[in-house]
C-alpha cells in the first residue's frame, strides 16, 4: 500500500539541463520517487501515479524465480550468470561464452533463445565480430542472459521451453506474481506491451517502481526464501558487475563501486531503477522524453542528495552522471547537470 502521509512531493517533474558555452541549450522533464519497504513515498516529482513501462529495468525482479524455484542450485548457476540473468549486456565475448556455456550445461543451444539477435551494442565487440567474418547470434543480444534464466528455470520445473516468451507461458505468469507482490498491484488489467526482446513488458506506476525496489533492497519482511533470493542477487550484482552491463556503462560502474550500497539497473526509454540496502530505499526515474542520458544524470544527483556518492563513487560514475560535452576536436563544450527542487 502507498502512503503519501509523510511525502514530499513536486507536482513537477525536475529539469536535466544541456549546456552549451554560457546557455542552456535543451532541457529534459525527468519524472521520479523515492519509497521506502512501507510504501511511504519519501519524495517525488512530477506525475508517479500513471503506469509506465519499466522495460529492462525490472530484470532483477525478473530474476528471483530463478532462485526461488531451485533451478539455481539445480544447475550450479554462478555468481556471475545470476548477474548475468539481471543485465543489458553489451554482447561482449565475457557475455556471449557466459550465455553458451550456461545454455550448454542445461542442454540447451543458443537457438533455444527466443529473444531475436543484434550486434553487439558495444562498438569494439561488433568491430571484432565483423572482422571476424561472423554473423551475431541470439547470444549477443543484450538480454540473453535474462532468457538463460528464464529457460534455466524452465527446464528445471520441466516446463515447455518453446514460447516461453509469451505472457501465458508458466515462466511469464511466475513474473507477473512476482511483480504484483513487490507492487502491491493487481496487474491483470494494466497495459501489456512487448519488450525488445519479445517478452510482455508491463506498465507500472512510478510510485510503485519505487515501492518494489524498496522490498528488493529491504526484503525482511518477505519470506525467507524470497528474501535469500534478493540479497542473492544483490550480492552477484555487486560483485560481478561488468556481467550486467560491460565496459563504459553506467550500470557496470556504479554497481561496482557501490559495493553494495546501491544496485541500480537502466531500462529502454528513460527508466532507471535503484534499490539502496542498507536504508531500504526504492528509486524509480523516467525521463519523460526517453533519453537515457537524463536518466543517467537523475539518477546520481538524486544518489547525491540521499548522501549515496562518496569519492569513490564519483569517481567511477561521473563520466555518466556528471557529463562534460566535447566536440570532434576534443575541446570542451558544454555539460549536463541535474536541477532538482528539493
Amino acid at each position: 500500500m502507498i502512503n503519501h502521509s509523510s511525502s514530499k512531493s513536486a507536482s513537477l517533474p525536475f529539469t536535466v539541463a544541456v549546456s552549451r558555452g554560457s546557455m542552456v541549450e535543451s532541457h529534459h522533464l525527468v519524472a521520479a520517487a523515492i519509497c521506502d519497504s512501507t510504501g511511504r513515498i519519501l519524495q517525488s516529482w512530477g506525475n508517479v501515479e500513471s503506469p509506465v513501462y519499466l522495460r529492462s529495468a525490472i530484470k532483477p525482479l525478473q530474476a528471483l524465480p530463478l532462485v526461488e524455484s531451485g533451478a539455481a542450485d539445480a544447475f550450479d548457476v554462478t555468481e556471475k550468470e545470476l548477474s548475468l540473468a539481471c543485465a543489458s549486456h553489451n554482447g561482449e565475448p565475457i557475455h556471449v561464452e557466459a550465455v553458451t556455456n550456461w545454455l550448454n550445461r542445461i542442454g540447451l543451444g543458443i537457438e533455444a533463445l527466443e529473444c531475436g539477435c543484434h550486434w553487439p551494442t558495444y562498438d569494439p565487440a561488433a568491430r571484432a565480430l565483423a572482422v571476424s567474418g561472423q554473423e551475431p547470434s541470439a547470444a549477443h543480444n543484450n538480454c540473453s542472459g535474462k532468457h538463460s534464466g528464464f529457460l534455466c528455470t524452465a527446464v528445471h520445473l520441466k516446463e515447455t521451453t518453446t514460447g516461453y516468451i509469451h505472457r501465458e507461458h508458466a515462466v511469464q505468469q511466475r513474473i507477473v506474481k512476482v511483480l504484483e507482490d513487490f507492487t502491491d498491484l493487481d496487474l491483470s488489467n494494466a497495459p501489456v506491451g512487448i519488450d525488445g526482446c519479445s517478452i510482455p513488458t508491463i506498465a507500472i506506476p512510478l510510485q510503485n517502481a519505487a515501492l518494489a525496489f524498496a522490498r528488493f533492497a529491504d526484503p525482511s519482511t518477505l519470506t525467507v526464501a524470497r528474501a535469500t533470493a534478493c540479497k542473492r542477487l544483490q550480492k552477484a550484482i555487486s560483485k560481478y558487475p561488468e556481467m550486467i552491463a560491460g565496459s563504459d556503462r553506467l550500470c557496470t560502474a556504479l554497481n561496482g563501486a557501490a559495493e553494495g550500497r546501491v544496485v541500480a539497473k537502466v531500462g529502454a526509454e528513460g527508466v532507471y531503477l535503484a534499490a539502496l540496502p542498507e536504508s531500504g530505499i526504492g528509486v524509480a526515474i523516467k525521463a519523460l522524453d526517453g533519453t537515457t542520458r537524463a536518466a543517467e544524470v537523475a539518477l546520481g544527483a538524486i544518489l547525491e542528495d540521499l548522501g549515496i556518492l562518496d569519492e569513490h563513487v564519483h569517481r567511477a560514475i561521473d563520466p555518466y552522471v556528471r557529463p562534460i560535452l566535447r566536440n570532434r576536436n576534443d575541446i570542451v563544450v558544454g555539460e549536463i547537470t541535474a536541477v532538482i527542487d528539493s
